[in-house]
């Protein structure tokens, strides 16, 4: 039997189809106001690339904040443990997940055995997340491809220290409108700085051990990364695909209910 996760996020919905233990094919597409019907249309056009029957032999297990509600599923899991059995199944020797999604922070402590051994969230406030980001490209009036590249260039990343998406983005606007204004590159390196400061203090409570992975659509973010790379000392693991490592994780655990 063939076997799919499905990662129902605020943003984006991700699907992982896996055939004979090898990722048969995987999707992306935007989450729509009913999660069902946008779960079932991601499982129809991935499933169809692999040239599967979404509606035949297939067993499904949801996460993600719209999992639970994903009634053509054969079982839920929590988001931290898909997290950690994808992240294990890409980098085994990862002791440490950084998932930075649309609208929250988590950070996943993983034992030796690739499970999850402490975990810890922030989902009170935008900042920090890629609904954050989107917002302050808006504001930037650039998209945040051109954000991530601009922000290599920074001399002196500009001082955002407000924890609140709010005041966040009052700390840009000052600097936009300074006369002389702060540079581009400076005022956006600010940003990616203030955000990797949150990341760290859940990251420093939770423990930080090598090997760290990131995972969540915000890790495709090359300027954020070269940023936490510079906080965290060393390097860190990126999926090809860091967005699909929830769905990845509910497909493995799919994977192994039917061989129990």
């Amino acid at each position: 039997m063939n076997v799919a996760g499905l990662d129902i996020g605020s943003l984006t919905t991700k699907v992982v189809v896996i055939e004979d233990d090898t990722i048969a094919s995987s999707g992306v597409i935007p989450s729509g106001e009913e999660a069902e019907s946008t779960a079932r249309e991601a499982l129809a056009q991935v499933s169809m690339r692999a040239h599967i029957d979404s509606n035949g032999d297939l067993y499904i297990v949801s996460t993600g904040i719209g999992g639970k509600s994903i009634s053509f599923a054969q079982q839920q899991k929590s988001i931290t443990t898909c997290l950690a059995r994808g992240i294990s199944r890409l980098f085994p020797t990862a002791r440490l997940l950084i998932d930075m999604g649309a609208e929250s922070i988590t950070i996943v402590k993983l034992n030796e055995r690739g499970r999850v051994s402490d975990w810890l969230g922030h989902d009170k406030c935008a900042a920090g997340t890629g609904i954050f980001l989107q917002q302050m490209a808006k504001l930037m009036q650039m998209p945040l491809e051109e954000m991530a590249k601009i922000s290599l260039n920074a001399k002196s990343p500009a001082e955002i220290s407000s924890t609140c998406a709010v005041f966040a983005e009052s700390e840009v606007i000052s600097h936009v409108h300074r006369d002389p204004p702060t540079p581009r590159e400076d005022i956006v390196a600010g940003i990616y700085s203030s955000l990797v400061s949150r990341v760290m203090a859940l990251a420093k409570r939770v423990g930080i051990e090598k090997d760290v992975a990131v995972s969540g659509g915000v890790a495709l973010n090359i300027g954020l990364l070269t940023t936490l790379e510079k906080e965290l000392g060393f390097k860190i693991l990126v999926p090809e695909q860091p967005q699909l490592v929830a769905a990845l994780g509910a497909a493995i655990i799919a994977g192994e209910n039917i061989d129990r």
